[in-house]
């Protein structure tokens, strides 16, 4: 069975892993910034998710994002992990 869980495509969060904090943001926000591009009249519900997830991120975006407080980077942590999975088909998509 973990052959078969190795065999999927990972998403960018946990792609990154191990990279600085500030690039993993920075992919992050990029993708679903993309996503959010890539939407239909039809997906309202998604295109919310992303905008708040977007607007969530930029707000912790405003100081030095290569030498965030404490606060400040786990927030981000916080965040990448809590919408890692968002919009994962259509990014998943883009990547082809």
């Amino acid at each position: 069975m973990s052959a078969i869980l190795n065999l999927e495509i990972r998403n960018t969060t946990d792609a990154t892993r191990g990279q600085p904090l500030a690039m993993r943001v920075l992919a992050r926000k990029d993708e679903l910034e993309d996503a959010l591009a890539d939407l239909g009249p039809r997906d309202a519900l998604l295109r919310q998710a992303i905008e708040t997830a977007l607007a969530t991120v930029y707000a912790l975006l405003t100081g030095d994002i290569a030498h965030p407080s404490a606060v400040v980077a786990q927030e981000l942590n916080r965040w990448l992990e809590r919408n890692k999975h968002l919009a994962q088909d259509i990014t998943r998509a883009q990547r082809r």
